[in-house]
């Protein structure tokens, strides 16, 4: 299972690696920036009819129609996604989808089984799930300093006691579990070897602590100006402007 091994001319990178929340749009509720987002669609219809620029494809936590939607919205039919971090490759030319084959029956069944705890221990008290996962799980409130000062460390707890297999780690607004052996990381080397893509001739963008994996795997990286500090000292580049205006900033630099 695979695609096309993509390469461009007259460009330093083939393919730019880009997450999605705090760079394409809002980790919140703030609508979509339609208008720059066409912008980047622009950029990838320009890359797959001239092959001139990079190609842009996208490296989420989001769950996997997100990503698939957010292809479609940025006119990236070409090369994989990542989403749910690593559990899917989604390819968008061929509209396959693939799970990490890492990840048995054992393994679902944990998450089954700590999706029903958090249900009946935090559900009650307005912790809800994210919908449309498959093999993690995304916690949500209202009061983000109650879900990440009392339910993180009970849920740490809990997973310890119980003996899961999973990963526990915070954004700015969710609590996720994952399982411990799949993250962006490995996702993007099962993207790479898929598709032939070379460290070297990739960029990478990301405002997040998860996206230090993209970070690891590229020639060249870069935040939008409203990414965490920690990534800003290991950015090749930080753009003046925040989410999509960053990442636009960012296509620019790298095109000329």
């Amino acid at each position: 299972m695979g695609a096309m091994t993509w390469t461009t001319t007259h460009s330093r990178f083939d393919a730019i690696i880009c997450d999605i929340d705090g760079c394409l749009s809002d980790e919140g509720t703030a609508p979509f920036d339609l208008g720059a987002l066409a912008k980047v669609a622009a950029h990838n219809r320009r890359a797959i009819e001239r092959r001139d620029v990079p190609l842009l494809t996208v490296c989420s936590g989001r769950p996997q129609p997100f990503a698939e939607a957010m292809c479609r919205a940025i006119r990236n039919t070409e090369l994989p996604c990542v989403a749910e971090n690593g559990v899917w490759l989604y390819h968008p030319g061929t509209n396959v989808y693939d799970m990490d084959p890492s990840i048995t029956r054992e393994h679902l069944d944990a998450v089954g089984a700590a999706s029903a705890w958090l249900r009946e221990s935090f559900g009650r008290r307005g912790v809800s799930q994210q919908p449309g996962k498959s093999a993690s799980i995304s916690l949500y409130h209202d009061d983000t300093a109650y879900l990440m000062d009392e339910v993180m460390p009970a849920v740490s707890a809990g997973v310890q006691v119980c003996g899961w297999p999973l990963r526990v780690s915070r954004t700015e607004r969710y609590v996720n579990l994952d399982l411990a052996h799949v993250s962006k990381g490995t996702a993007l080397e099962r993207l790479f070897e898929q598709t032939g893509l070379k460290r070297e001739r990739l960029a990478g963008i990301g405002d997040a602590t998860s996206d230090l994996a993209i970070r690891e795997r590229v020639a060249f990286f870069a935040c939008p100006a409203n990414a965490i500090d920690e990534l800003k000292t290991k950015a090749d580049l930080v753009a003046t402007r925040a989410q999509v205006d960053g990442v636009l900033d960012i296509l620019d630099a790298l095109i000329d």
